[in-house]
């Protein structure tokens, strides 16, 4: 699943960051990553489509908030332009299908 390999990636990247942003970006990259992948684990487990699609929406919001927090980290060189560019690829694959999940799920 890509949002799991994203999250993986996330924590090994803030495992670079500055002590100092244990408790700041460190720890909203982390869990804003691993809201993605539970809230698509947890919409799948729903019964209507009204519900699936209400957790996909979640878990593109998550998504988004992780691009805002890895461009905030390229911004602040936290994050080089090479692991920049390699999470907003996988944050564009994962919320273009989200997208069209919850397309599907709303139309069904």
């Amino acid at each position: 699943m890509e949002s799991k390999a994203l999250s993986k990636n996330i924590y090994i990247i803030t495992n670079e960051f500055p002590l100092d942003e244990k408790f700041g970006l460190t720890s909203q990259l982390k869990r804003a990553s691993i809201s993605i992948c539970s809230n698509i684990a947890e919409g799948s487990a729903r019964k209507t489509n009204k519900d699936k699609a209400h957790f996909t929406i979640m878990a593109f919001s998550s998504a988004v908030e992780v691009l805002n927090q890895i461009i905030i980290a390229h911004e602040l060189d936290f994050i080089d332009l090479k692991q920049y560019t390699s999470l907003r690829e996988q944050i564009e694959s994962i919320t273009n299908k989200l997208n069209a999940l919850r397309n599907y799920q709303i139309n069904k």
